[in-house]
């Protein structure tokens, strides 16, 4: 096991743990939380050895073998496959070895080939593989040196080639920065699987939750274990403190406002299944207002001055970049969708299917390339970007910051302001450079949502924010009274925050009718869709090299064949897109009807109905539901001729 006792641990004049102890058995998945600065990779760089513990003892079983994941890539020339095999450093030393001996070395061979064989060398490809696809790395790609690839997919291969070691103790420190929802779903499904150690770092409170099992706390220099999972932790702690009445009535305050909230929305939701996904998350909320209190961190985003609907209107538009030889390049196409007044929509995909081109389009950083993106007149977009940190400046401090866009502002209006998320006393004169990312994404945030934007745009906003801000966050974003687009790989966050969803895949994007878990099902048929057809289409080429071996016909061009589908199956989609909006419009159209109906014909039933006093009502109602049926019958009639057109059309393409 490992075991920790008077553990204690310093940088520079900071303490950051104090006689602390802790045991962590084998088999254990642990999720280590904290806020940031509070010395959790440092915990992890005294487990690995490049650092000493100041006092105390830390020991780990002997022979116990260690994978973590680097943070820095060098430049790299290997491919992508090469450079994650050898993360099996034993595995490449005996590849080595073999690789010296002769043939005169019969036993030196013998006993090397047996060591490969246990090592599994021989199916090393395949494991890589499997690791480069589940995090997102297509076939083609496997090949690539490593130096072709930008800075958050070579953090993917890192953690790839982390697994790929044999380990009984795994290290992972933020593994889902660089993930989008598909490669972390991945991940936890791995983890689940591994029969190590695990000890995880993670601000993703749903992906802990997923994995971890206990937690370690850090708290006030000392290390304190939860059992069970994040929520679990949760819950223990808030009770904790409330037992020891630690700032009792402002978590009182904080609590009922958090109630307040969560009741109103209540009253306001829908049944649509977003809407009651986010009415649970909310509920969980109540939970942490402890927390809220003690973290010091109170956002509060203010309201919009001016809310104009629609905000925006995307009619037929196609979205890109242009490459360096000054050729378009056509991300997404025929986009048609609006953002309403009060919309709050998640939007999802995988990594590199445009999301943030959309976002940037949105916000016109990225011009349209074809159809229209019109705006009302007195929208406003507050826009965060996974960049936004890089336009601080070092040398300023948040007063200054905050001061250069309010100029005219008193300066104990800008101080209160800039409290509320975290900066206070002499923290608002400390200048941005040796600050952590979260504490720049802080005053990143603050300095947006001080325009009162009336649609906020945000591209991975709680990135490098701890818990405790992701929480103040969430909680800020819930009560936002403008419009919202949020890209986020943090589940929680999207569950507290939306209430519908846009999908961004195959270069499209629609709405998508459904919530995370619909999402999660929706990911894992498209996924084995898609392995069904590579199978398919190697069958193929196997066949069509074999037909050409034996002096048959000419292979197919798969490729072609393939690229003709897709056309195929574009040109189908666009012919169908009308039709389909038209049918919506109809089938809304018949609910709407029916839902009358079923009130009048309620009416009808009611003997009351047919006295004298209600004479003219009952005019009324007789002449309502007439036209009611009629109606309802031309609107099935139409929905049949649609639902004709759109078949025979594929009939037509096919």
């Amino acid at each position: 096991m490992i075991r920790a006792q008077g553990l204690t641990l310093r940088r520079g004049t900071k303490v950051l743990l104090d006689s602390a102890e802790f045991v962590v058995n084998p088999g254990e998945r642990v999720g280590i939380v904290g806020k940031n600065g509070a010395g959790k990779s440092t915990l992890f760089a005294l487990l690995t050895g490049a650092l000493d513990q100041d006092a105390g003892t830390l020991t780990l079983p002997e022979g116990w073998r260690i994978a973590s994941v680097k943070q820095e890539i060098a430049a790299d020339d290997r491919p992508a496959r090469d450079f994650v095999i050898d993360g099996d450093v034993h595995l490449r030393e005996l590849q080595q070895r073999r690789a010296t001996l002769t043939d005169h070395q019969g036993t030196e061979i013998a006993e090397t080939e047996a060591a490969l064989i246990e090592a599994g060398a021989w199916s090393a490809n395949s494991r890589a593989e499997q690791l480069l696809a589940g995090l997102g790395f297509k076939p083609a790609e496997w090949t690539q040196p490593v130096n072709s690839f930008s800075g958050g997919w070579r953090m993917r291969l890192a953690l790839a080639r982390a697994l790929m070691a044999p380990s009984e103790l795994l290290l992972l420190d933020e593994p889902t920065n660089h993930l989008d929802l598909d490669a972390m779903l991945w991940l936890e499904k791995w983890l689940a699987s591994y029969d190590g150690t695990v000890l995880l770092i993670s601000h993703d409170t749903e992906f802990l939750d997923a994995v971890a099992r206990s937690i370690l706390h850090f708290d006030h220099a000392k290390l304190v274990r939860y059992r069970g999972g994040y929520q679990d932790f949760l819950t223990q702690r808030a009770e904790r403190l409330r037992q020891t009445s630690i700032a009792y009535e402002r978590q009182t305050r904080e609590a009922a406002r958090l109630q307040g909230f969560i009741d109103r929305f209540k009253a306001k939701a829908s049944k649509a299944k977003q809407a009651q996904s986010r009415v649970k998350a909310l509920s969980r909320m109540e939970a942490l207002a402890p927390l809220h209190a003690e973290a010091g961190i109170d956002i509060r985003i203010p309201s919009p001055d001016y809310m104009p609907d629609p905000l925006l209107v995307l009619d037929k538009l196609s979205a890109g970049y242009t490459a360096d030889d000054g050729q378009q390049v056509s991300i997404l196409r025929d986009v048609t969708l609006m953002v309403r007044a009060g919309s709050r929509i998640g939007v999802l995909g995988a990594n590199g299917a445009g999301k943030s081109t959309l976002i940037k389009t949105l916000a016109e950083e990225l011009q349209v390339q074809a159809g229209e993106r019109r705006a009302s007149r007195g929208l406003a977009i507050g826009y965060f970007h996974q960049h936004q940190l890089d336009m601080l400046d070092l040398e300023a401090t948040p007063l200054m910051h905050l001061a250069r866009i309010a100029p005219d502002v008193r300066e104990q209006e800008l101080r209160n302001y800039l409290g509320g998320f975290g900066f206070s006393g002499d923290t608002v004169n400390g200048k941005v450079e040796p600050m952590s990312g979260g504490e720049k994404a802080r005053l990143a945030l603050s300095l947006i949502v001080w325009q009162k934007p009336n649609l906020l745009l945000l591209d991975e906003p709680s990135n490098h924010l701890d818990v405790e801000t992701r929480e103040a966050l969430a909680t800020a974003l819930a009560e936002f009274a403008g419009s919202m687009l949020l890209v986020s790989h943090d589940r929680h966050l999207l569950r507290t925050t939306v209430d519908s969803f846009w999908i961004v895949a195959d270069g499209a994007v629609r709405e998508f009718d459904g919530d995370l878990e619909d999402y999660r099902e929706w990911l894992a048929a498209r996924n084995a869709e898609e392995r069904a057809e590579q199978r398919a289409a190697d069958k193929a080429d196997r066949a069509d090299t074999a037909r050409a071996d034996d002096g048959g016909e000419a292979p197919v061009d798969r490729k072609q064949q393939r690229r003709q589908e897709a056309e195929q199956r574009q040109r189908l989609a666009v012919a169908r897109k009308p039709l389909q909006a038209k049918l919506a419009k109809v089938e809304t159209a018949m609910e709407k009807a029916r839902v009358r109906l079923a009130a009048l014909d309620a009416l009808v039933a009611d003997a009351d109905l047919y006295t004298d006093a209600r004479r003219t009502e009952r005019q009324q109602v007789m002449s309502e539901h007439g036209e009611l049926s009629k109606q309802l019958e031309t609107q099935e009639e139409e929905w049949l001729m649609l639902q004709e057109e759109i078949e025979a059309i594929e009939r037509t393409v096919e």
